[in-house]
């Protein structure tokens, strides 16, 4: 049953609703897949009985929703009714929820069979996914001694170990992205505002979105599409030039204006220094996008004042973690500091930087606006070793966090829709760039991925552990 692994999405949908495929064979395939990658760390619990029950019941009932029978995973920062739910934390170890989030109950509404909860860090804090408690560490497929970023490092590792196609994964400062571009996957990051679950509106830094992990361009924009009709918009605000998005990655787009930049706004702050690998692949990208007659230039824009209002926001949302004194003795050190730094933030401080933020927003999407696309490299620095980040320092851990991902955050910041993708192979590694779109502009970055994606022309898998 391997080849069904080897399947698009899409076409396992349309294979699923005209009956030719039966579900319990589709979710026993993807089990047997978790199992013999769980060396791996994708998986913090496999719930093989309750998948193999919904999928017998899906293929009782008719066809009905778009994800019909679909395996996927939730992220273990979303709860499940009756499945151990974690978010990666000693403090919730024994935390079993007796209701489902709402993207959990909207997931099987549309017909996804949930196998169990993809790891996590420690409620979803950092881009690595080596939990000290309450989850398993995220390995990188390609070389197991290496961290598989985070925080959606689990949903990563699903895809590009082949257990999953598709994942939902969410971003609040590059969780979606980080982990992608470590292990060679496509990962997108919708507009704030964009998804009627995790849109973004929902806090009031605005940081994190729901959005979807997959290997293909197709298959992300496929789940996209599936995503944005899971619930009603309930908020005033909805990105325009809606769904379908599929269709725009199965034509070249029209001659568009593309400019690459290495600039990062934490230059003024740390060391940033790009790796020869992230640069040729930018390099690459830059060429190919070229070579098919699209107007590729340097992108002008020189951010300034962004350290200082993204600290504050970092802390700012872990304060609403809801943990106490007695969580906060077995929590991570970094979570407790930074949960801490949070709550100790007066008000003028917090409505500063929430003030700076949206400042800095209208100063980025004016400086992109001249651009159809913007591209940069997905990461600053090759995949790091288990067990690299700083755990005692918070400073120097939350440094060599942006000094690994320092193109990430501040798309979150500008609510900006961002994907990455592999380009290039480096040392038997894939090497990813990232594409910035205007607000709103899922269509045109996933037609610019699709295009690129066709003219790289097929990259291997990771090895079969």
């Amino acid at each position: 049953m391997s080849e069904l692994l080897g399947m698009s999405a899409v076409d396992l949908a349309a294979a699923l609703q005209r009956r030719e495929l039966r579900t319990v064979e589709v979710v026993q395939a993807a089990l047997g897949r978790a199992a013999s990658t769980r060396d791996l760390g994708a998986f913090v619990e496999v719930t093989a009985g309750q998948a193999l029950e919904q999928a017998a019941r899906r293929d009782a009932d008719t066809p009905d929703g778009p994800l019909w029978g679909i395996p996927i995973a939730d992220k273990d920062l979303v709860a499940r009714a009756g499945v151990p739910t974690r978010y990666g934390s000693r403090a919730r170890a024994d935390f079993i929820p007796t209701a489902s989030d709402p993207l959990a109950a909207a997931l099987d509404r549309a017909g996804a069979v949930s196998i169990g909860k993809t790891s996590t860090s420690e409620f979803g804090l950092t881009g690595f996914t080596e939990p000290l408690g309450g989850g398993a560490w995220a390995r990188d497929p390609w070389n197991p001694g290496y961290g598989a970023g985070g925080s959606s490092g689990g949903a990563a590792v699903a895809v590009a170990a082949g257990v999953l196609l598709i994942a939902p994964a969410s971003d609040g400062g590059g969780s979606i992205r980080i982990p992608a571009a470590t292990v060679g996957v496509v990962g997108l990051k919708p507009s704030r505002g964009r998804l009627p679950l995790g849109s973004g509106l929902d806090a009031p830094e605005g940081l994190a979105v729901t959005g979807p992990i997959a290997r293909t361009v197709a298959d992300a924009a496929f789940f996209l599409d599936a995503l944005c009709g899971l619930a009603p918009y309930d908020f005033s605000v909805r990105a325009v030039d809606g769904p379908p998005f599929l269709p725009a990655t199965a034509a070249d787009p029209p001659r568009l204006r593309v400019g690459v930049t290495t600039v990062s706004p934490w230059d003024d702050d740390l060391e940033i220094v790009v790796d020869p690998a992230a640069v040729g692949a930018l390099g690459e990208a830059a060429r190919i996008l070229a070579s098919r007659g699209h107007e590729v230039t340097e992108a002008a824009w020189r951010p300034h004042g962004y350290g200082p209002l993204f600290r504050v926001l970092w802390r700012a949302s872990a304060a609403r973690i809801p943990l106490t004194d007695d969580d906060l003795q077995i929590v991570e050190p970094l979570t407790a500091w930074l949960v801490r730094e949070g709550r100790a933030l007066d008000a003028r401080g917090l409505l500063g930087a929430l003030a700076d933020a949206r400042v800095f927003e209208r100063e980025t999407i004016g400086a992109f606006a001249p651009y159809d696309v913007i591209l940069t490299p997905a990461l600053a620095q090759t995949p790091r070793p288990i067990g690299w980040y700083d755990r005692d320092d918070p400073e120097r851990g939350f440094a060599q966090q942006v000094q690994y991902a320092p193109f990430s955050s501040f798309v979150n910041v500008a609510g900006l829709p961002a994907l990455v993708l592999p380009v290039a192979m480096s040392a038997g590694h894939p090497v990813s760039v990232q594409l910035i779109g205007r607000p709103g502009g899922e269509r045109m970055i996933l037609a610019v991925a699709a295009q690129l994606e066709r003219l790289r022309g097929p990259l291997p898998h990771p090895p079969a552990p």
